[in-house]
């Protein structure tokens, strides 16, 4: 059947009032639940009738059981006196005739057996008596008891049924049985059965297989099993029956055999389309009872909604199941919908990215937003880890967020000293921790401190207090601690970094990974740790394709991918080639390793040291219109370096170049401003 020729099957000809006017009640013969599907208020006045004639048959056995139960209960009564009696008699001759000795041992030893006796048979007596009476009485109760009971009963019955047709009402607009209502189409399920019936031989094509079989009645699936081991079993195929198990003999059967047969015969109706659109909803039922979520299944049950579902074949159903489990791990909205409370919300992650200590790159980048990836590129050896500790530096311990580090390229050792050199040094953390020095890297590392005032201790050429020949570490210490304010200090700072758990730096040291293992270590501090901030240093190609970097593109596809998944940043630096070309002209065409990766990055930074000798080449300002420009002024120290820093991808927005700053031995990176090369060095 050509999809054009496909018309729906006209819902009045499925409609089941169509069926009633012909006198047939298709739902009296279902089950409850389902059998109230579409005729509730039938049903209500079947069952309040059916409770009245329960009830009167119910009030006549009570009645009957009443009188049976008096009569017997008198019967049992002159039975069980009778039997005393007889007992007694028989009781007293045995113990006189047949046992003399026990008589004579009863006589003149003990006489109070037999008074025992004729006391216990009058208590047995008066005790029958009084079980007449009380069972009497107590039947009595009964019948009250259980005439009131039934009159309870049936008011409560009544109710009942109210209650249940009103709750039957409200959940036939949600479900049926197992499948929502949207799902169920009681009156498709019967033609095509009748259809079947009236022509067996067409269950060699029409039929439907185990797994796709979804009757929303076990009596209609009875049927469909007669059809395909009896009516139609010499031209059903093998894969027709496979998986079923035979028909049950029901006493209703042949009713409801009758009762499709005679709806499929009330109009011509074509059993290729029926089977068509009774596939078409089977396949959804299926697919909806073993979706994993219920977003899952409200987007199946949107399938039936869709504007050209009645033209969709089989084959496009399935397929847009299909789409949904792909498309169910996608963001997905209406554009135009909700625009106005998008505007004035004012906390979309456009503007809401944490900032960073350079005003310039913070501006136009928005901050570090989640969702996104950033790469700055440097040549070796020119501060990318000490770049990457600045940076998770600050948004750990300003912006109090759990920071994730992972390195191919620094040791733990030396990533620890970096953090606390930064710690130490940084002017917004020393207003955290509150203790104001300065110590480089290297004093930190040779544990070099200056002595307080007044202090009458050995020093070195630098002034620092110095270790004593044979002095172990330890008592070295101990000494520091009390000669130096300037060590305590340190120590009063290192403490602070142990005790910031929830500002933590987590790092992990890698050398060989594939990309696999790489997101796993990322997804696993995501779910274990919660951290949304996440930087790789440096982003290389796994092991398994070192050498090749084109490959590059594709672990920075998998960090993109992690990012917009779920919804965090992640950095990563990145490697420059050692040209002659001039740090503010770099383009990507310096990059080391595949120039493509460009095209998944968010933004990317390509950062290169100006060398002290041309220096004076270059100038600076606070806007990107130089209307006031500035030199910059060569320090003596050469810890102190000038970087060009080129924008060279923004998603966001501008791309300047700025100039920026870093003091080597403090790891303090500091923006200046717009960076150019002075007018008269353009030519050159």
């Amino acid at each position: 059947m050509n999809k054009n020729d496909k018309k729906k099957i006209d819902e009045e000809e499925l409609n089941e009032e169509d069926l009633e006017d012909e006198g047939f009640e298709l739902l009296e013969v279902l089950d409850d639940d389902e059998e109230d599907y579409e005729e509730a208020e039938d049903d209500d006045e079947e069952e309040y009738e059916e409770v009245e004639d329960d009830d009167e048959e119910e009030y006549e056995e009570v009645e009957d059981d009443d009188e049976e139960e008096y009569e017997e209960v008198e019967d049992d009564d002159e039975e069980e006196y009778e039997e005393v009696e007889d007992d007694d008699e028989e009781e007293y001759e045995e113990v006189e005739d047949d046992d003399e000795e026990e008589y004579e041992e009863v006589e003149d030893d003990d006489e109070e057996e037999y008074e025992e006796v004729e006391d216990d048979d009058e208590e047995e007596y008066e005790e029958v008596e009084d079980d007449d009476e009380e069972e009497y009485e107590e039947v009595e109760d009964d019948d009250e008891e259980e005439y009131e009971e039934v009159e309870d009963d049936d008011e409560e019955e009544y109710e009942k049924v109210e209650d249940d047709n009103d709750e039957e009402t409200e959940e036939d607009n949600t479900t049926v049985g197992m499948y929502p209502k949207e799902l169920t189409n009681l009156t498709l399920e019967c033609i095509y059965l009748g259809l079947l019936f009236l022509n067996p031989k067409a269950i060699s094509r029409f039929f439907l297989v185990r797994e796709d079989c979804h009757f929303s009645d076990d009596e209609l699936f009875n049927l469909y099993k007669i059809i395909i081991f009896r009516e139609g079993e010499a031209y059903a195929p093998a894969i027709a029956k496979a998986k079923f198990n035979l028909p049950t003999e029901s006493p209703r059967a042949y009713d409801l055999t009758m009762q499709v047969k005679r709806m499929a015969s009330i109009k011509n109706y074509s059993l290729e389309k029926v089977y068509t659109e009774l596939k078409k909803l089977f396949i959804l039922k299926k697919n909806y009872i073993t979706a994993p979520t219920q977003s899952v299944q409200d987007k199946i049950l949107e399938i039936q909604h869709y504007e050209l579902y009645n033209e969709m074949t089989i084959e496009e159903v399935e397929s847009a199941i299909e789409q949904i489990g792909v498309t169910n791990r996608l963001s997905q909205v209406v554009l135009n919908e909700n625009a106005t409370s998008f505007l004035l919300s004012n906390d979309s992650s456009l503007s809401s990215g944490i900032p960073i200590p350079f005003p310039i790159i913070s501006s136009v980048f928005k901050g570090l937003r989640k969702g996104e990836t950033m790469s700055y590129a440097m040549p070796s050896n020119s501060g990318k880890s000490r770049f990457t500790v600045f940076l998770a530096c600050h948004i750990a311990l300003i912006h109090h967020k759990k920071v994730l580090i992972i390195s191919n390229e620094m040791s733990e050792e030396k990533i620890r000293l970096c953090l606390i050199t930064t710690i130490i040094n940084n002017v917004g953390l020393q207003e955290l921790h509150k203790q104001y020095i300065s110590k480089t890297e290297g004093e930190l590392l040779e544990l070099k401190f200056r002595p307080d005032k007044n202090k009458k201790v050995e020093l070195d050429e630098d002034g620092f207090i110095l270790k004593h020949k044979g002095e172990t570490n330890e008592q070295f210490l101990e000494r520091l601690k009390k000669e130096s304010k300037e060590f305590n200090q340190t120590i009063a700072i290192t403490n602070w970094i142990n005790d910031q758990i929830n500002d933590a730096i987590h790092f992990i040291h890698i050398t060989e990974h594939k990309n696999d293992e790489l997101k796993k270590i990322l997804l696993n501090y995501y779910y274990k740790e919660g951290i949304e901030y996440m930087f790789y240093d440096t982003l290389k190609t796994d092991t398994d394709n070192i050498g090749n970097g084109e490959e590059l593109k594709k672990t920075a596809t998998i960090l993109s991918n992690i990012a917009q998944k779920f919804h965090v940043f992640i950095g990563s630096s990145l490697q420059l080639l050692e040209s002659s070309t001039l740090p503010v002209n770099l383009t990507i065409n310096d990059m080391s390793a595949s120039k493509t990766v460009k095209e998944v990055l968010d933004t990317l930074c390509l950062i290169k040291q100006i060398s002290r000798q041309t220096l004076y080449k270059y100038e600076y300002a606070m806007t990107d219109q130089f209307t006031e420009c500035f030199d910059i002024e060569v320090p003596k120290d050469t810890d102190v370096r000038f970087y060009a820093c080129v924008v060279d991808k923004n998603r966001a927005g501008a791309k300047p170049t700025v100039l920026l700053r870093l003091n080597l031995a403090y790891n303090i990176w500091e923006e200046l401003g717009y960076l150019r090369l002075k007018q008269e060095n353009l030519e050159e």
